[in-house]
């Protein structure tokens, strides 16, 4: 199972889904798919753009249970 630590980097960074949003350009949405872990895929372009304005690794955000 993909485990997205969206809520957990927002909540540390204190930042809304609205913030990140309205800075990004990225559909509300899908990022609060992301962040209520309700999304069924993720285009590359999304992942690329969080990770920069998050300033974090893809593996900070994303990891696999197993």
């Amino acid at each position: 199972m993909v485990k997205c630590h969206l809520s957990k980097i927002l909540g540390e960074k204190k930042l809304k889904i609205s913030d990140v949003a309205r800075d990004t350009g990225l559909n509300r949405g899908t990022i609060t798919r992301l962040y209520h872990e309700t999304a069924v895929r993720i285009d590359f372009e999304v992942l690329e753009v969080l990770c920069t304005y998050l300033h974090c690794e893809l593996s900070e955000l994303l990891t696999i249970e197993v």
